[in-house]
């Protein structure tokens, strides 16, 4: 991480906070609320200490890397660009001049880089080896995030597998579990490649190699996460988009090979007869993921540079990290995106959409039910098919990133008649649905000219609210966004104490007041804060249970779901930093918070 934190201050894009803080809850608490602020940087923790244990750490703690775009491009490089690229190479044709033929002999030379380099001998990330007994997790400043959290999570780890016969290899990013000082929980989903190979092996009846990697080129972290196809190793893009080979050495216990320049290097086995329980852990979702079986790794070796930097991120409620290096994803994969879906000229995933739940994508319309066809599409590619509401609209609507316009845009084509509503696989994180990892999709097509006026008689809020609460007691706040739009939204916030599609019915005399009615919880909802009541109703609803139509007016239940609704699943908490701990920061001088900042991100 050496050249990364030089290149971050070099950038005035790092904070360096000298305090002795706590990896239970302070230092990610810090990094939490910093990244949410217009001008965020990535900070270095220069002494994590364990007040639980009274332990002091000499290795410092870097947080926040990708703290915003200007960081991304240092790092990862113009989005755009790079994905321009890759759209060259796609449409590659064989040459026919001598000027072309150089043209595509140096694209096609420039792959070779793609393919990493195997090493001998020992790499920078080995210069220090402790194996068996000696090779303590405690001995690794391990954030504890979230109050909730079943203890303290690895959260930028890269984890190395191969598949049984060793052809296939891959580099993921997913959360682990410190057990003990030998014992690391391994929580990679169904969808995931090392989940894969894990089956191999258990299958064959073998313990499985894992190798960890901390650290290092930032460049690993979101290769690591990158929407490959299954079966491409993530470290070939590594090399196309850096024009050099990742180097790799072997393992010191198993045949893994892993980046020399890694900070952390934490080797083992995993035995898939055995599983244990991983979680709760607050998640990217902005909701605690409940308790599930995983299973583990038990660590036979842990190396590291001489004098190494721990790499963490922190997840939870939207804008995160996530948003920047999610930004470069989407550009970076259109071109490949356009392979299965040859018509689309571009996307757009709102982080407060928590990314996989909602997408605006912008198509060439060639013929009635193109959009449909294009969600059908979307819905049955890799990483795609996890996403849950989908909006498309057609080439000449306004910049998927300008918010405003392009909601009204949206607003004025929504047929409530025309909406799609399908089943199919989500996100093993997804809480709303009524299965783990199956439920609903919901699709809008917004490609066509705008709809006839539908009538709506729009009164001003407080006289709407007089009036709902006239019908039902359990209305609590209103608001109203858009109303001089084809369809109005009208947000409520009610005291849940039924289903709430009995509310829907209820206000049908107040029909032609509404076109779009979502109704919210009263607890921890501001109806005058847009993005977070995005990121609630994304997160809340599931199409084949939440939506009401009557007439021409749609309701959306996007309130927490509970045995009123026939909800068997356990509903997770939001995740909410501690509030002693802000305020103890705060009044110490070492978090720089405003109270404006607080509410507006629901910290």
């Amino acid at each position: 991480m050496e050249k990364a934190i030089e290149l971050l201050k070099k950038n005035d894009l790092l904070k360096v906070i000298d305090d002795e803080l706590d990896i239970y809850l302070e230092i990610p608490h810090i990094a939490y609320v910093e990244v949410k602020k217009e001008d965020s940087k990535a900070i270095l923790f220069t002494n994590p200490i364990d007040k639980k244990t009274g332990k002091k750490f000499d290795i410092p703690v870097l947080m926040n890397v990708f703290c915003n775009e200007k960081a991304v491009k240092l790092f990862i490089g113009d989005g755009d660009k790079i994905g321009s690229e890759i759209e060259s190479l796609l449409k590659m044709k064989p040459p026919t001049t001598f000027s072309e033929k150089l043209s595509t002999f140096g694209k096609l030379f420039a792959l070779k880089n793609t393919i990493p380099k195997k090493n001998k001998g020992k790499g920078e990330c080995q210069q220090v080896i402790k194996l068996g007994e000696d090779a303590k997790l405690s001995d690794l400043p391990i954030l504890t995030t979230w109050e909730q959290d079943g203890g303290p999570f690895i959260t930028m780890g890269q984890v190395y597998t191969t598949s049984l016969n060793g052809e296939l290899k891959n580099l993921g990013m997913y959360r682990l579990q410190v057990y003990d000082d030998h014992t690391l929980g391994m929580h990679w989903q169904i969808h995931k490649d090392s989940n894969h190979f894990f089956h191999e092996y258990k299958a064959a009846g073998k313990k499985m190699p894992v190798s960890i990697g901390v650290g290092g080129d930032p460049m690993y972290i979101w290769c690591g996460q990158a929407p490959l196809p299954i079966g491409i190793f993530e470290l070939m893009l590594y090399g196309f988009v850096k024009n050099k080979n990742a180097q790799l050495v072997k393992s010191i216990t198993n045949d893994i090979y892993v980046p020399r320049d890694n900070d952390f290097i934490i080797e083992g086995f995993v035995d898939p007869s055995k599983m244990k329980i991983e979680g709760p852990f607050g998640d990217h979702t902005g909701y605690y993921t409940l308790e599930e079986e995983y299973p583990f790794m038990e660590v036979s070796a842990i190396t590291s540079k001489a004098k190494p930097t721990y790499l963490a991120t922190v997840v939870g409620k939207p804008p995160l990290e996530d948003k920047y290096m999610g930004h470069a994803t989407e550009r970076i994969f259109l071109p490949l995106l356009k392979t299965t879906a040859p018509d689309l000229i571009d996307y757009y995933m709102p982080e407060n959409g928590v990314f996989h739940n909602l997408i605006i994508a912008k198509i060439k319309t060639l013929y009635p039910g193109h959009a449909s066809q294009m969600m059908h599409a979307f819905w049955g590619v890799g990483q795609m098919s996890f996403v849950k509401h989908a909006i498309f609209v057609n080439h000449d609507a306004p910049e998927l990133t300008n918010h405003e316009e392009i909601t009204k845009h949206i607003l004025n084509r929504i047929d409530i008649n025309d909406l799609f509503i399908s089943r199919g696989v989500v996100d093993a994180l997804d809480h709303s649905s009524p299965k783990f990892a199956v439920g609903g999709k919901l699709g809008l097509d917004c490609t066509g000219d705008e709809i006839s006026d539908s009538g709506v008689k729009v009164l001003a809020d407080g006289e709407l609210l007089a009036k709902m609460k006239e019908i039902s007691s359990d209305i609590i706040n209103l608001k109203q966004y858009y109303k001089y739009t084809k369809n109005p939204v009208t947000i409520i916030t009610v005291n849940k104490t039924r289903s709430q599609k009995y509310l829907f019915e209820e206000l049908k005399p107040l029909y032609e007041h509404l076109r779009i009615l979502i109704i919210v919880d009263e607890a921890k909802n501001d109806v005058s804060n847009p993005y977070m009541l995005i990121w609630r109703v994304c997160n809340n609803i599931d199409s084949n249970r939440d939506i009401f139509i009557a007439n021409d007016t749609l309701g959306v239940d996007a309130t927490n779901k509970n045995s009123y609704d026939n909800f068997q699943r356990r509903w997770p908490d939001d995740v909410d930093c501690t509030k002693s701990v802000i305020d103890d920061l705060r009044s110490r001088g070492i978090l720089d918070c405003s109270d404006e900042l607080i509410v507006k991100f629901q910290i």
